[in-house]
């Protein structure tokens, strides 16, 4: 009996560390990365999970939520958040039509997740970049944000099998040697990892933030550049995730 009560102990070890191992990503998961003609709305939603296993986490209502269009012209949508569920869990939906053509960059700042299995705090303030009728220029340009990835790749109409590059930055500065997540949204379930490790995958910045990623599937990829904050959030370490999602076609 005792033999059997450590060997069900250590198996459950052995589960609730692989789960915990799986990435979190804040997800910020548009319809379309294109506005044309044929489909002039935007419908978004916002929800916090492990992207590639489908697994659920609640995502409290975000302290802020925002578009930007053309880097410059920044419009609040806070209070057009409606609750919805995904993967099971509380999340976020919106919708947005665009005015006139150009660059719309969505981005939300998340109240900080307390995860006691790391002890710490995660607050990943993601993004994700729509072009409206062909004319989305200037999408290498940060919008000021904490922490972000400035892509070096354009963050829309881009093929399967594209490689994505972007620069880590942290406080208004690339940030050196980041350790970047990426993970893909497996959203009808059909990919399945052959082991762990592949669940996951981690590439790391050069000395100037930048990171490369080469993604094989299309559909939705994100990409979390993680840093810790200089300050304590509640008594425990801050991980500040810099969250940019990518639609491969």
């Amino acid at each position: 009996m005792r033999r059997l009560v450590i060997s069900i102990a250590a198996a459950v070890l052995i589960i609730a560390c692989a789960s915990s191992a799986f990435a979190h990503f804040g997800m910020l998961i548009p319809d379309t990365d294109e506005v044309n003609q044929g489909k002039r709305n935007i419908n978004l939603v916002l929800s916090f999970s492990h992207p590639m296993e489908g697994q659920g986490m609640v995502l409290e209502k975000p302290q802020q939520f925002f578009v930007v269009q053309d880097n410059e012209t920044k419009t609040d949508l806070l209070g057009t958040l409606k609750e919805t569920k995904v993967m099971d869990f509380r999340a976020w939906k919106t919708s947005f039509t665009p005015k006139a053509p150009g660059l719309y960059t969505f981005a939300f700042v998340p109240v900080p997740y307390k995860e006691d299995a790391e002890n710490n705090y995660i607050q990943h303030i993601t993004k994700v970049v729509v072009d409206a009728y062909g004319e989305g220029e200037d999408w290498m340009q940060p919008l000021g944000l904490r922490t972000e990835i400035v892509p070096l790749t354009r963050p829309f109409g881009n093929y399967a099998g594209n490689v994505f590059q972007g620069i880590v930055y942290l406080d208004g500065k690339p940030a050196p040697y980041t350790r970047v997540e990426v993970e893909y949204y497996n959203k009808d379930g059909k990919r399945h990892a052959p082991n762990d490790r592949m669940v996951t995958q981690e590439v790391m910045a050069d000395g100037n933030g930048v990171f490369t990623f080469a993604c094989p599937w299309k559909g939705w990829w994100g990409f979390a550049g993680l840093n810790t904050a200089a300050e304590e959030y509640k008594g425990r370490e801050l991980e500040l995730g810099a969250v940019l999602w990518v639609e491969m076609k």
